[in-house]
């Protein structure tokens, strides 16, 4: 079975009266199946936001499922990151990796390095010459 007829058996439990829709109501009742618990109003917000195929019906079409489910992934990904990369910035809140950062982690991890082979490794990423990761050269590095 190939991912998108994986997608479409997901969509169609999802999809309890068959129209080809998931309704507000059809959302909510598959996430408390699964022990969750999600208000008719959520359910709707949440449908009116996966509804991007433009008609404005306020349901879920198979397209919108398959974006959302294939996006979340990515987005998922950008959450662990910015976890991660809390993990490292300055106690401050700086929003960045400094040296000292840097450093006090890896050494937490059992990898101790000095703060100049530490300022080594973060002016291999360091696109913008300042000394310090911001999340975004963070992330680069990580791909």
């Amino acid at each position: 079975m190939d991912k998108n007829e994986q997608y479409e058996r997901v969509f169609n439990h999802f999809d309890k009266n068959g129209d080809g829709k998931i309704s507000p109501s059809e959302l909510q009742q598959c996430v408390e199946a699964i022990g969750g618990q999600l208000s008719l109003a959520e359910a709707e917000a949440a449908v009116v936001f996966l509804d991007g195929d433009g008609d404005g019906d306020g349901l879920v079409g198979l397209e919108d499922f398959v974006r959302f489910v294939e996006g979340g992934g990515e987005e998922e990904k950008v959450n662990d990151l910015k976890e991660a990369f809390k993990m490292y910035e300055e106690m401050d809140g700086c929003g960045c990796i400094t040296p000292k950062s840097l450093k006090r982690m890896l050494t937490r991890l059992g990898q101790p390095k000095t703060v100049d082979e530490c300022k080594i490794m973060i002016a291999h990423f360091d696109i913008n010459g300042d000394g310090v990761l911001t999340f975004d050269e963070f992330r680069l590095m990580m791909v």
